[in-house]
């Protein structure tokens, strides 16, 4: 869509994570730096904790795919809900052990022989678990009994990270989770970024597609989008990619506080969030009826220009599906006079040499 207007090779804020848009914030160097840290020490456990969208998972998968070099067999796993026993399946088929056994005593037997395997191959096994607040207890201690796991010369034979937002920060506090804190050599909280980082992080993103600053942004817009987001790299990603759509839309190469606004606006109205000055301003005693219907008639101009914008989105790209269709139809016309003129010439040179082979075999044709 909004790709080609503006020369970019690529969408700079998709939410899926993606390791090449990986930014090292402030926040998100140190944690890498505590994962770094583990890496090397090759036991225990590294939490890391942060809020919902803080870029846990991309900061996973950059450390992944920066250790590829190293003697190191890793697993990423996301966990949801699950019982211990499921779990230890899953760190089976995390690990590609193909069809692990039902029986979790089995399992067990299965998983170390892989990991006693991959030791004696001079490598250590690494297990990454994100989302791991979902985790129950009896899932986090089965986690920790395989740290039990250790090799003929001494030394675990797995490591893990666990990765989780803020309420695992609880649960590794209660009373049962004692031995796992035992096991934990470095814990981090990834908070959101700051200004400076919030307008380095979507600079980043951009020149990382081929930003050649087509759209600009003004210092306005910079603090609008910091203000809005507060520094959460999911909901930076969330704005931006609507600021960019609506740029294309409305065929804008500059970016205000206005256009900044105009799409927060649009966001908080197609997620049925209330406004809180217009909350304040309906609870507002002396405020009367005619105030009431400002805000509707507002409300009621903020839809039609969506609705204006989204006819105009379809209609660009029903004239962009002609456009490529008249094109192939040139194309194939184009095509089919090229091969109507290799037949004529091929015809016509034929003739020519059958002519020439009569004439030299003395065979007389019949108009003769």
């Amino acid at each position: 869509m909004y790709e080609d207007f503006y020369g970019l090779r690529d969408k700079p804020f998709a939410l899926s994570p993606d390791p090449r848009f990986f930014y090292a914030s402030k926040g998100h160097r140190r944690a890498m730096a505590y994962l770094e840290y583990g890496v090397q020490q090759g036991e225990g456990f590294i939490v890391i904790t942060g809020e919902v969208g803080a870029g846990k998972t991309t900061l996973a998968r950059s450390l992944l795919g920066g250790i590829v070099d190293r003697p190191l067999v890793a697993a990423h796993l996301v966990s949801t809900r699950l019982s211990a026993d499921n779990l230890l399946r899953l760190v089976c088929l995390a690990f590609g052990i193909e069809d692990p056994p039902e029986n979790k005593a089995d399992q067990l037997r299965a998983l170390e022989a892989y990991l006693v395997r991959i030791r004696g191959r001079g490598q250590r096994a690494l297990l990454v678990v994100d989302e791991a607040q979902n985790l129950g207890d009896a899932a986090v201690e089965e986690l920790r009994m395989l740290s039990n796991f250790q090799g003929e010369e001494g030394g675990p034979l797995l490591q893990s990270f666990l990765l989780g937002q803020p309420e695992f920060r609880r649960l590794m506090r209660s009373e049962n989770m004692q031995q796992l804190r035992q096991r934990v050599i470095a814990t981090y909280h990834l908070g959101p970024m700051d200004e400076e980082d919030t307008r380095a992080y979507i600079e980043h993103r951009l020149r990382e597609v081929g930003w050649t600053d087509d759209p600009s942004f003004s210092e306005g817009a910079w603090q609008r989008i910091y203000d809005y987001t507060r520094g959460i790299p999911r909901r930076i990603n969330t704005l931006c990619d609507r600021l960019l759509l609506m740029g294309y839309l409305e065929e804008c190469h500059e970016f205000s506080v206005r256009e900044v606004q105009s799409v927060i606006d649009e966001v908080e109205a197609d997620l049925g969030e209330a406004q809180a000055d217009d909350t304040a301003a309906a609870d507002t005693p002396g405020q009367g009826e005619g105030n009431g219907a400002a805000v509707e008639s507002a409300t009621l101009d903020q839809r039609l220009q969506r609705l204006e914008r989204y006819l105009g989105f379809t209609y660009r790209q029903v004239q962009q599906v002609l456009t490529v269709h008249r094109e192939d139809y040139q194309r194939l016309d184009q095509r089919l006079e090229r091969m109507e003129r290799y037949l004529v010439s091929n015809y016509r040179l034929a003739r020519q040499i059958g002519s020439t082979v009569k004439r030299m075999l003395g065979v007389r044709n019949e108009a003769e």
